[in-house]
């Protein structure tokens, strides 16, 4: 039987800063690798220098933390073919388990026991073309679609999908600042003035550590 080997930027344990379960302890895997490149892209770091971990060798390190909930982000983990063995096996030994992926690749195969949360890419992130329609009927109520908003024309963008689309009667729907790029206070009163039924987010480790460190 072949050992399954994922490419890993890191494993930490840290505060969850983004989605519905901002704020919670959680345990990071971050694969390294993404095929896009968005302008506000906070974690290109992801892709240099990545050490190989076979998929037990990851969850015996997940396991050191008396921590439940387990984020695998990357990169794109979706890349790494075997990011579904790690994601079934975290789940079969109880985890709660969070899945951050582009939106670019195909989420049907993705076990349904974690919650996907899905970039929909604006047009200021540079990479809108790669947006992967057919993902949005494969969304349940398990899961979240996240929309980062660098200015003013990725908000009309964003929201007149929601509505066209009616994304948020698929599952809830997250909105956030590109950091340094948009004010948190324009892009909340931009939502109440327009009614808009999503969640305002912050990347809270940004706020709690320095954005730029990593590992947090």
């Amino acid at each position: 039987m072949s050992v399954e080997i994922l490419k890993i930027a890191e494993i930490f344990y840290s505060l969850q800063g983004e989605s519905t379960f901002a704020g919670l302890p959680c345990v990071f895997v971050r694969l390294s690798g993404c095929n896009l490149q968005c302008t506000w892209c906070d974690t290109a770091y992801a892709n240099d220098h990545p050490a190989e971990m076979s998929v037990d060798d990851i969850m015996e390190h997940v396991s050191r933390w008396p921590c439940r909930l387990v984020e695998v982000t990357g990169g794109e983990p979706l890349l790494q073919p075997a990011v579904h063995q790690l994601i079934a096996g975290l789940c079969s030994q109880g985890y709660e388990v969070l899945l951050e992926t582009s939106g670019a690749e195909d989420i049907s195969g993705v076990d349904p026991r974690v919650h996907r949360i899905m970039d929909i890419k604006c047009p200021g992130s540079g990479m809108g073309a790669h947006n992967r329609g057919e993902n949005l009927s494969h969304l349940t109520a398990n899961d979240q679609i996240k929309m980062i908003i660098a200015g003013r024309t990725d908000y009309e963008w964003a929201r007149d999908l929601i509505r066209e689309k009616q994304l948020d009667r698929i599952c809830p729907v997250l909105m956030a600042p590109a950091f340094g790029r948009v004010s948190n206070t324009d892009l909340a009163q931009w939502i109440l003035e327009d009614h808009l039924p999503v969640r305002y987010q912050l990347q809270l480790h940004k706020y709690i550590w320095p954005a730029d460190w990593k590992g947090v």
